[in-house]
């Protein structure tokens, strides 16, 4: 039987792994859904990122259940499954951010609940980090921590390209667009 602690991580691991196949699904629905262009790549860009997260939460959860401990990022992505959707259920179970977006499909309204969503993983990512007590975990988890920080970015440049608000003196402050070029 695995200790309180274990269980702990595990139940931790178990909610990271269906948040990020929903996660996934969403995004997906918002690329197929969004009319611009560039849009659609942020979106299928961030839902590639979801199935890496999907993989390597995955493989870390099954390791510590097996009692050999937190892998590393890295040996998690190599050892997971590869990155594909195969495996997860083409039945998906509608989540809280699709049912919220298709009662008001629009491309703003994707972004917001994408940002909303993204804010919760990285309060998420954030409070496993305060209480990792292995130095592998802490590495893991400050790498997942990271990414989600990093997808929160690019969906607020995001909103500010759709709503205009990234503009100083009539000349855009950053494009990721420029970035990606």
């Amino acid at each position: 039987m695995a200790d309180k602690e274990t269980l702990s991580v595990i139940d931790a691991l178990t909610l990271a792994h269906n948040t990020e196949i929903a996660g996934y699904f969403f995004y997906k629905f918002v690329a197929a859904m969004v009319s611009d262009g560039k849009g659609k790549n942020v979106f299928n860009h961030l839902a590639d990122e979801e199935l890496e997260h999907i993989s390597v939460v995955k493989t870390i959860a099954e390791s510590v259940k097996a009692g050999h401990g937190w892998l590393s990022y890295e040996t998690a992505l190599k050892n997971g499954a590869p990155n594909t959707n195969a495996g997860l259920s083409i039945f998906q179970k509608e989540s809280e951010l699709t049912i919220r977006l298709k009662k008001n499909q629009t491309d703003i309204n994707a972004v917001n609940i994408a940002i909303e969503s993204e804010e919760r993983a990285v309060e998420f990512y954030g409070n496993l980090l305060k209480q990792a007590s292995s130095p592998q975990e802490k590495v893991v988890l400050t790498k997942l921590f990271e990414m989600e920080k990093g997808h929160l970015k690019l969906l607020r440049w995001e909103s500010e390209s759709l709503t205009k608000t990234g503009f100083w003196c009539g000349q855009i402050e950053y494009s990721v667009e420029k970035e990606t070029e």
